[in-house]
């Protein structure tokens, strides 16, 4: 397995400096954003499409200091309500899926998107229970109208800019947000559908990562290693269900944390070896968004706590049995 980062938290840094500082931690992948929420700002998606030249100078930025491209990282909503907002991710979704094998980089990373709960709907519409009955009816309705249709069209052009691998991480307020709602959007649409395995994600939903590694076995694509902290003093009073603003740290059910700072190192050193049990050996992309710590900080901890645990040898062979 490989220490990665994903790059849009040092967005202040030209890519040259980001890299620089990357290689001292001795990472040795960076996720790369490519449009829409993630931005550009390491990635200039349309200069790179347009430029052999370009795109060989900038593969020579990672490959002087040893480090390879996990993944493209193009997280947006392409199937919102609103039109415009949906063609322009889409349209960034697409550039990504174009750009990434031109890199050699055979993944490319997105949230499922959640569509409105009518046709006539300007905003998204996530359900969260099945009664009164209306729910039901929002849920096929996006999924056979909206979800299905777009996925399906979508990753036949994927498979035609030669990508076979889009990852979805499983976030609340999308479509996919389970192991559950991935699998049945893998099983209408193929095997090209996989996970951006966040954990952070799914600790707050009561889910188990280990377990989860489990059910999606040989459906994971990459991983991000972020951790979350559940506040029982708030959770146990309100549920988990929290809409509070993220700077509301000392009110809110949970939090997200840096890598063992919400969860043991016993956890961790399981997660990394549900990973390898299921075949998972790709890179472990430290996901930065624990508001107690400064951007380096969090960066720093997180990579030398994984840099403890990861298994960095191919498995061996078993001799004494």
């Amino acid at each position: 397995m490989k220490i990665g980062v994903f790059s849009v938290i040092l967005g202040s840094l030209p890519l040259e400096q980001a890299l620089d500082y990357l290689a001292s931690l001795d990472v040795q992948a960076v996720e790369i954003g490519a449009g829409a929420f993630a931005g550009k700002t390491h990635c200039p998606v349309d200069a790179l499409l347009g430029s052999e030249q370009r795109r060989r100078e900038f593969l020579s930025q990672f490959s002087t200091r040893g480090i390879t491209i996990s993944a493209l990282n193009c997280p947006g909503n392409p199937i919102h309500p609103d039109k415009r907002r949906a063609a322009r991710d889409d349209a960034d979704f697409r550039k990504a899926l174009q750009l990434a094998p031109m890199l050699g980089v055979d993944t490319v990373i997105n949230f499922s998107g959640c569509p409105g709960g009518s046709p006539r709907d300007r905003t998204p519409n996530w359900v969260t229970c099945p009664w009164p009955p209306d729910y039901l009816e929002i849920l096929k309705y996006q999924w056979d109208k909206v979800v299905f249709p777009y996925w399906d069209k979508t990753a036949r052009f994927a498979e035609k800019s030669g990508i076979r691998k889009i990852a979805f991480e499983m976030h609340p307020g999308f479509v996919v947000y389970n192991p559950e709602t991935l699998l049945r959007l893998r099983t209408k649409i193929g095997p090209s559908i996989g996970a951006n395995f966040d954990p952070s994600h799914l600790f707050w939903q009561g889910i188990d990562p280990c377990e989860a590694v489990r059910v999606l076995a040989g459906a994971i694509w990459h991983v991000h290693a972020k951790d979350t902290a559940i506040h029982e003093w708030n959770s146990l009073r309100n549920g988990v269900l929290d809409t509070k603003h993220y700077t509301e740290e000392l009110n809110r059910s949970w939090i997200f944390r840096t890598v063992g700072y919400g969860h043991s190192r016993h956890f961790w050193c399981n997660f990394v070896s549900a990973l390898r049990m299921t075949g998972y050996d790709g890179t472990l992309s430290v996901e930065h968004e624990d508001s107690l710590m400064t951007s380096r900080e969090g960066l720093e901890k997180g990579v030398r706590f994984l840099q403890s645990i990861v298994l960095n040898e191919p498995k061996g062979k078993v001799t004494w049995a």
